[in-house]
């Protein structure tokens, strides 16, 4: 592996200065320094040494102007679960994990591919969108910081065909945090749109494995069905093609799934019919072990003596009622069964 390339996906965690001490000791040089130069200028109205109190006003006045503001920009505060990532000259030499107020080294920049970057979440619209002057000042004043959290990501729905070749559209919801900042910034070129590209990829490849609904046995594996399984596979399946970014998935599942419109009202015609003919089975399996009680009883009982061609008018009779879909009407027979 390149050597550069090593350097840059190992993580190294600095342990910096505390920037309070830095802090005070800067506001009293430079309260020293305006001392200072008030001093000289006085020493020299009073036909003081010219040499020396111009050194002295000068030395001030470099330090006021040039040393004060450099300590001032290697101050940096890290609230908890962020994190900053350091380039010295163009190189890495490490990320600050740990919250609080540090004293880095004033050279080194933080820098972050993704700043700016807005993500979905399921509170926003597909249709989000914000005009130009909104999003310059975004990104003017967005931090550089990298956010350690964990954080929700939905991406648009999207049309995709499932195992038996119907279209389909499925949305899916993704929690996910930054691991290893050192990949996050410097493997992929923007963490949060890789991650965007990667969540339709693994969508789109798991979907395509699996029918809408389960028609023939209810052993058979669905997306309606199957959620959990799913929601495993699109978890390794996503989180097999995020590991360069240096990123983690918490949990992946389809947030939503429906027919795409154009065969809609056919498959909800054919849902309709299944539970219809479900329905039936249920009823007449019922009805005939009804029946079959019955006349078990009434042969146990003794009280009746019924002939084969009786006993298949009762069972008519029987099956009538149990499984007509209207309420039946009974016909008194005050007269001979024959």
């Amino acid at each position: 592996m390149n050597e550069n390339l090593k350097n840059v996906q190992e993580e190294r965690i600095l342990s910096p200065k505390k920037g309070m001490p830095i802090l005070l000791l800067n506001i009293l040089l430079m309260l020293g320094s305006i001392a200072k130069i008030v001093w000289a200028s006085i020493w020299l109205y009073n036909g003081g040494n010219l040499i020396i109190a111009i050194s002295a006003i000068v030395a001030a006045s470099i330090y006021l102007l040039v040393v004060s503001p450099i300590l001032f920009a290697g101050l940096k505060v890290v609230r908890p679960n962020e994190a900053l990532v350091f380039v010295l000259f163009g190189k890495y030499i490490g990320s600050v994990k740990n919250d609080g107020f540090f004293f880095v080294n004033p050279f080194a920049t933080s820098f972050n591919p993704a700043k700016g970057t807005r993500i979905q979440t399921l509170e926003q619209a597909p249709t989000t969108s914000l005009k130009s002057a909104e999003l310059g000042l975004d990104l003017a004043f967005t931090s550089n910081k990298i956010s350690l959290k964990v954080l929700t990501f939905s991406n648009d729905k999207q049309k995709i065909n499932d195992a038996l070749g119907n279209p389909v559209i499925v949305g899916i919801v993704v929690n996910w945090k930054v691991t290893n900042t050192a990949k996050a910034v410097f493997c992929v070129d923007n963490y949060k749109e890789f991650l965007s590209i990667q969540c339709d990829i693994a969508l789109r490849e798991v979907a395509q494995q699996y029918p809408f609904d389960a028609h023939g046995s209810e052993c058979e594996r669905s997306l309606r069905g199957s959620s959990q399984e799913i929601a495993e596979k699109l978890k390794s399946e996503l989180q097999a093609k995020v590991d360069v970014a240096g990123l983690e998935i918490i949990d992946a599942r389809i947030a939503n799934l429906s027919y795409a419109p154009e065969i809609a009202a056919v498959m909800l015609q054919r849902q309709q019919a299944s539970a219809v003919i479900d329905a039936k089975e249920m009823l007449v399996e019922a009805s005939v072990g009804i029946v079959e009680m019955a006349l078990k009883k009434l042969n146990e009982s003794d009280m009746v003596k019924l002939d084969e061609e009786r006993k298949a008018a009762m069972v008519s009779n029987l099956l009538v009622v149990l499984c007509g879909s209207k309420e039946a009407q009974p016909v008194v027979n005050s007269g001979s069964l024959y």
